[in-house]
């Protein structure tokens, strides 16, 4: 099912392509998702969508990169990248929003300020 790797120097849990997770993922490290998970996620790092991943269900986490497909919300801390093969079918919510030509978005987007040294928005 899911497992830990080795990725540019850092651990991350993957889960591979040809896998299905039913349920509710929760990590405190990033996350690359080759598989499909019908679900919830919930990153305390980046998630990554591979181009054979597919998320159907919310994803939160501090910054995501969409390659593949996503059907529900997504809420990012940071920074959302949507790469040209992507599709997004739901909210997104994040402080920083980038969009490659051919990706897909079909949903609202709400963008937070960033915060000021002090915290506050």
């Amino acid at each position: 099912m899911a497992k830990d790797n080795t990725f540019s120097g850092m651990a991350h849990n993957a889960l591979t392509a040809e896998t299905t997770v039913v349920g509710k993922i929760v990590s405190q490290k990033d996350i690359r998702i080759d598989g499909t998970l019908e679900g919830r996620l919930e990153c305390q790092g980046k998630v990554v969508i591979g181009e054979t991943g597919q998320v159907i269900g919310d994803i939160v986490a501090v910054n995501a990169e969409v390659v593949g497909r996503v059907t529900g919300n997504v809420m990012v801390a940071e920074m959302l990248v949507l790469k040209a093969t992507s599709s997004l079918e739901g909210d997104v919510q994040a402080r920083r929003l980038a969009i490659e030509p051919g990706a897909v978005l079909n949903g609202k987007c709400t963008m937070q300020p960033p915060l000021d040294e002090g915290g506050e928005a």
